[in-house]
């Protein structure tokens, strides 16, 4: 056992790992924020989407666009609501009395999907998911989970997919300590060393994150019938199973992750559901002592797998690409300042976003905390004279960079999860820098 934390802490953090979310809870803002003004540092227009601290956006690799792109889902502390992204309104969808996850926007139908979570707002216990139609508020229960969280949707709505830790292994522990802090979307990681200091946030999410991985916990994936409610187990393991994401033009092709600490596991992988027999691919191989890669996303043409690679952890940072269908591999190269929690891609695929970070994170950057823009530029082959073997090897570039939004105001234990709306000319994160969460978009175009 670890001498960081007792069995019990342990296994409410191989809960609470599993997977991010957007949990609305009632907050009370310090400093309230404008309805809409221009950024005096970056010169960008920010606007405010919410209307009631407390509110969310959701993670960065979960739709929360309607598949007609003009509709933005968010969680409030009453419920869910949809805001119009061309008359700038926001109107409820539906009204949730009960602690609830917003899970994600479907790909196919104007749908949203959300879970109900314990009395407590937990996410130990029998949790109940429900689809809502976005334009009438009707809504349809589809099944129930009596143990696990669901944590993405395939493209053609048809399967919903999870993970579920082995029941037996938490004895019960989870029911009672499984909660989350709604202000950070985070759960507790604290921890001291061995001389009764505290660690500071993010070590202390590594040491739980370490804990989590050795202690091999069995788990499994699932999938579940958007029509019948019927389950599925698609595979099992000790490994740490977490970040699945279905392909959004694919209803068969699923990534998952193997969690932990990232420099010691080979982190992405890829399988097909109607093939679980089959040996799923391993995306990436590190190479290099305190190589890693994470926080991974499909492009939204499904094409490409997009994700965070550091050649070693907080020296050398890169946004790297793997096609799906030939493998090759792309690398584009970024500065330390501009290391981002994560990075997304707009839907035309011709810009990449980042929501920065503060000092004490992997890059350690000492002016990190923007909303950045980048455009990637491939670096050509001299004279246009081709290597025989090019196709096989890395493609390189390097990102140039423009702040969207300055963040110095924000505490980075809420992740700002930036994502592009669907005619890529806005990007919507959410913020705690009134003190209380808020959701808001920062337009591309530098204001005149």
């Amino acid at each position: 056992m670890s001498k960081f934390h007792t069995i019990a802490q342990l296994l409410v953090a191989s809960a609470l790992l599993a997977a991010p979310t957007a949990i609305a809870a009632q907050q009370t803002e310090t400093a309230p924020t404008p309805r809409e003004w221009v950024d005096p540092l970056t010169h960008h227009r920010i606007v405010r989407i919410s209307d009631e601290p407390g509110s969310s956006s959701l993670y960065f690799n979960y739709n929360g666009f309607t598949p007609q792109g003009d509709k933005l889902l968010i969680s409030t502390p009453k419920g869910i609501s949809a805001y119009d992204l061309k008359t700038r309104k926001l109107a409820p969808v539906v009204a949730i009395p009960q602690p609830f996850r917003l899970l994600f926007t479907g790909h196919k139908t104007r749908s949203v999907y959300y879970q109900t979570l314990g009395t407590a707002g937990d996410r130990s216990g029998a949790k109940t998911v429900f689809a809502v139609d976005i334009d009438t508020g009707r809504s349809r229960k589809i099944t129930d989970v009596p143990n696990g969280d669901i944590q993405t949707i395939n493209a053609d709505e048809t399967l919903l997919g999870g993970v579920l830790t082995d029941p037996g292994a938490t004895a019960g522990v989870l029911q009672t300590f499984a909660k989350r802090d709604a202000r950070f979307d985070q759960s507790d990681y604290r921890a001291n060393w061995p001389d009764g200091r505290p660690m500071s946030y993010a070590e202390s999410k590594e040491v739980r994150m370490n804990e989590r991985l050795e202690s091999a916990i069995p788990m499994s994936m699932f999938v579940v019938d958007t029509r019948t409610g019927q389950h599925r187990t698609i595979r099992r393991a000790t490994d740490w199973l977490n970040h699945l994401q279905f392909s959004p033009t694919d209803p068969n092709v699923l990534m998952f992750c193997h969690e932990g600490p990232w420099h010691k596991v080979d982190r992405l992988w890829l399988m097909r559901v109607d093939q679980p027999d089959a040996a799923p691919v391993k995306l990436h191989t590190r190479t290099m002592n305190m190589e890693i890669a994470g926080h991974e996303w499909f492009s939204h043409d499904g094409k490409t797998i997009w994700y965070d690679l550091q050649t070693p952890r907080g020296e050398d940072f890169w946004v790297a690409g793997y096609d799906v269908a030939s493998g090759r591999r792309t690398k584009y190269h970024l500065q330390r300042n501009e290391w981002s929690v994560h990075f997304n891609s707009s839907p035309d695929g011709t810009m990449f976003s980042g929501d920065g970070g503060d000092a004490e994170m992997v890059a350690h950057a000492p002016d990190g905390k923007y909303l950045y823009a980048f455009t990637p530029h491939g670096i050509p082959d001299v004279a246009g004279l081709k290597a025989p073997n090019a196709e096989t090897l890395i493609h390189p570039g390097f990102f140039t960079s423009e702040k969207l939004v300055d963040m110095a105001k924000q505490d980075y234990r809420l992740e700002p999860n930036g994502v592009f709306t669907p005619d890529g000319k806005w990007l919507v994160y959410r913020a705690n820098i009134s003190g209380a969460t808020q959701v808001y978009a920062v337009e591309i175009a530098k204001t005149r």
